[in-house]
């Protein structure tokens, strides 16, 4: 497989460290409002590129967070609590909040056929950790303090900007005038590591207390705390919007290197943004829409995975209604494809020339998703296979097998098969058709209309249906 490799600026074999076994550590949400689309279009691709990995016979261990305190509306320390702000706009306690939001969110990846990670991690379950990890780098150095807050002094770590390109000089240059909170920062691009329950914080509901006093973990110190827990001080895989580029992920270097070093993550692959109108949809501009948003315009959520495999993932993609309609549709037709390939059940053998074809079909498909989750490419291959001249038990097999990949949960439509004495009843009307008994088929029909299913005749045979 080849992956673009933001920390390389390239596509680049990806070759874990003890294959097959690959470890993938995937941002997960900030619980303190609903999860929209955007949201889900990472969380998508995360689950395709893990899915891939399967499909490529590696061992995925994939452990995601919950960011339920820590993390101020701004990335970079100013600005107040998200989860306080939820509460305050809510009504609800801080706790509540986090339960409330990380259930809907929980939901939606239900909805949209997420594989759930191997392990969940809630920040405010590894409070523990993220102070040792702090006390390993206050040991080491790299920490300061101040009346406010424990900090990550970034001009001890050189190699910091790294992954985003840019060095300190140059984000100086052209950085904006900013307001500090805390006038005891050494510079901008120090990041806090833990905030006491003082000043501007004092009336804090979460809270913990710690060596630098009473008050809680800044957003970037709990990535590398919870996953060098399970995943081991060196990472394969590291996920995220290209939003966490620029501040969150090279904080995570930062403080993770600083700690161990050892490199942190091998490969960074970072997912575009949704846009609606030509802006990033976002819950502080409110532009978002939900996946109840999605349902109520009788749009089945598992369609947005096709929707957002029509774009690479590195590239925006711009939300429309009009287009989540059509993936809508497109998911119907695969839908009625699958339960019409299911009705034929006689096998026949395969020429030299169909096997060549159905291999064909196959490593096409395989050369797709290896070449940096080529997903538009790897559904055009799916849809052209469904329209070959192929045996349609021989399509449903390889369909439902490129499905591991692509997540449309097709093979529900084949657990919701029709009942086998309805598919005896159309296989003889299919056999009095072939015999031009076109009396027994009509009556055949009625039967099959009555006991509540609709039979329609197709090119390659016939697709039954619930009425």
């Amino acid at each position: 497989m080849q992956l673009y490799n933001t920390l390389t600026k390239k596509v680049q074999d990806f070759q874990p460290l003890t294959a097959p076994g690959v470890t993938l550590y995937t941002c997960g949400p900030t619980v303190y409002d609903y999860t929209h689309l955007g949201h889900i279009r990472k969380y998508v691709n995360d689950d395709l590129l893990k899915r891939s990995l399967n499909y490529l016979g590696y061992k995925v261990k994939h452990v995601m967070n919950i960011t339920d305190v820590g993390h101020l509306t701004s990335d970079e320390d100013e600005g107040e609590d998200k989860l306080e702000k939820g509460a305050a706009k809510t009504g609800k306690t801080v706790w509540e909040v986090a339960r409330f939001y990380t259930d809907f969110f929980e939901k939606t990846m239900r909805l949209v056929n997420i594989i759930p990670p191997d392990i969940t991690a809630p920040a405010t379950k590894h409070i523990d950790l993220m102070i040792d990890l702090i006390s390993v780098l206050q040991q080491k150095g790299f920490v300061y303090m101040t009346d406010e807050a424990v900090y990550f002094e970034v001009s001890r770590f050189p190699s910091y900007g790294q992954l985003s390109g840019q060095n300190l000089r140059d984000k100086k240059i052209r950085a904006r005038p900013e307001i500090r909170f805390d006038p005891g920062k050494k510079s901008p691009f120090d990041f806090a590591l833990w905030f006491k329950r003082v000043g501007r914080f004092a009336d804090h509901s979460m809270h913990w207390d710690s060596p630098w006093g009473d008050g809680f973990p800044g957003w970037h110190i709990e990535c590398s705390a919870m996953s060098m827990k399970y995943l081991g001080e060196t990472i394969d895989i590291h996920t995220g919007g290209v939003d966490h580029i620029p501040v969150h992920h090279e904080n995570e270097i930062a403080q993770s290197e600083a700690a161990t070093g050892q490199q942190f993550v091998r490969f960074f692959v970072h997912h575009q943004f949704v846009q609606v109108d030509g802006q990033k949809m976002s819950k502080s501009l409110g532009n978002f829409f939900t996946v109840n948003d999605v349902k109520q315009q009788g749009i089945d959520p598992l369609s947005l995975r096709l929707l957002f495999m029509q774009t690479h993932y590195r590239q925006i993609i711009n939300f429309t209604w009009n287009s989540a309609k059509a993936a809508n549709e497109s998911l119907k037709n695969l839908r009625a494809l699958t339960a019409a390939f299911r009705t034929q059940t006689e096998r026949t053998a395969l020429s030299q020339e169909k096997l060549k074809q159905l291999d064909d079909y196959r490593a096409a498909f395989m050369q797709a998703i290896n070449q940096d989750l080529q997903f538009p490419r790897a559904v055009s291959i799916m849809w052209a296979m469904t329209k070959s001249n192929l045996p349609s038990t021989d399509k449903l097999d390889l369909l439902l097998e490129f499905d591991r990949v692509l997540g449309l949960d097709l093979q529900n439509v084949i657990t919701e098969t029709i009942p086998p004495a309805i598919l005896e009843l159309a296989n003889k009307r299919q056999a009095a058709r072939a015999e031009n008994n076109f009396q027994t088929s009509d009556d055949l029909r009625q039967k099959i209309e009555a006991a509540g299913y609709v039979i329609e005749d197709t090119p390659s045979g016939f697709k039954v249906a619930k009425k």
